[in-house]
């Protein structure tokens, strides 16, 4: 794809200012890092809070009557269990069970939602929605829609200084109207949201730059600074989030991947539920090899050791993680809890590999201790 077709956001130029090292990211134009990926996901590094564009992401939203029934059968969460300003972690899935994407379901009120939606999935899911639910009232507000997430230690805590409202007070996956740098809501409507140390602000578009600069000079005596995507893919592994297009896909059931906590058959009919809960009384085929608490799954993460690469301090090459595995899970948890490394089987060593190589299972790379 040519550099003049890819899709810019709002921080475009606020990027270039800061001297990021920008990439295309499928059709958009991102900056993958400013200082270097290791600082800025490294804990002894990174500073206690830090600001990632995240402005080319979908949002969708529907409202009038049916919209809560639409949400229903789209995705396979229950979102009749949420209350107005608060969200939820959901997939969109296909009849055969395929995910379609892994989407964020916001209450703006009784009949009124919004779906927020990976940025190189926005076409396609806009596609699958507006056909999928056609009576209902959709709007696509991504080209028109910014959003900043601010994280670390004292995120919450800079936003705070910047809101006209208390954000201690909005609790875990909720958000609620407000305004942050004299941005208003009579200008725009501006969401927070916390998810542990995070709070997300969700502006107009050409509001955005106005926001980035403040949350950057509100902390800048305490060593704010952007981070890149290639920061953000890193810090996601730690948190074991599923990126779609490399670790769950159209050809990915929900319980293949570990994600059978979002798929709630109880509520009903939706979308892919029959497929799935096929897969549930049958067992899942295989399974999607993730980080589990600051450690390797049980099934797939592994290092590989060849003379002549580059290693980290304790000898590791690397670690393997968006890979289903094909060795006997009793064995992996043994070798593992013994501190041992265990054999690969030839193609199992990623690609490139000439033969068997010993592995090891280990920590991922700034987790704390």
């Amino acid at each position: 794809m040519s550099e003049s077709s890819l899709r810019r956001t709002p921080l475009y130029d606020a990027h270039l200012e800061a001297g990021a090292r920008n990439g295309a990211l499928r059709r958009w134009e991102m900056p993958v890092q400013y200082r270097g990926i290791v600082e800025e996901t490294s804990h002894s590094a990174q500073p206690s809070r830090t600001s990632l564009d995240v402005s080319h992401m979908g949002e969708f939203e529907v409202d009038g009557a049916g919209a809560l029934d639409a949400v229903q059968r789209l995705t396979t969460n229950d979102a009749a269990g949420l209350e107005v300003g608060q969200l939820q972690y959901s997939l969109l899935c296909y009849p055969d069970g395929g995910i379609v994407d892994d989407a964020t379901v916001y209450r703006l009120g009784a009949e009124h939602f919004m779906i927020t939606v990976n940025a190189s999935n926005i076409d396609k899911d806009w596609t699958w929605v507006t056909e999928g639910e056609p009576a209902a009232t959709w709007r696509n507000e991504s080209a028109t829609t910014g959003l900043i997430a601010v994280q670390g230690p004292r995120a919450e805590a800079l936003v705070n200084r910047l809101a006209d409202r208390d954000v201690t007070a909005i609790g875990y996956f909720r958000f609620a109207r407000g305004a942050v740098a004299g941005v208003a809501r009579a200008d725009l409507a501006l969401r927070l949201h916390r998810r542990g140390r995070v709070s997300s602000c969700t502006c107009r578009g050409p509001e955005t730059p106005r926001v980035w600069r403040a949350l950057l000079e509100g902390g800048a005596a305490d060593g704010v600074a952007p981070i890149g995507l290639g920061a953000r893919d890193t810090l996601r592994l730690e948190m074991r989030y599923a990126l779609y297009g490399n670790d769950i896909d159209q050809t990915t059931n929900p319980l293949e991947a570990g994600l059978g906590w979002v798929v709630k058959p109880a509520k009903g009919a939706f979308v892919g539920r029959d497929a799935i809960e096929r897969v549930r009384a049958d067992g899942p085929r295989r399974r999607l090899g993730r980080p589990r608490d600051g450690r390797p799954g049980d099934r797939a993460p592994r290092v590989f050791r060849g003379e002549g690469r580059p290693r980290d301090r304790r000898g590791h090459v690397g670690v393997v993680w968006s890979i289903v595995d094909r060795f006997d899970r009793a064995r992996l948890r043994r070798d593992r809890s013994r501190g041992h490394r265990h054999r690969a089987r030839r193609g199992d060593q990623g690609p490139g590999a000439p033969g068997p190589r010993r592995t090891h299972a280990v920590h991922p790379p700034h987790v704390k201790r």
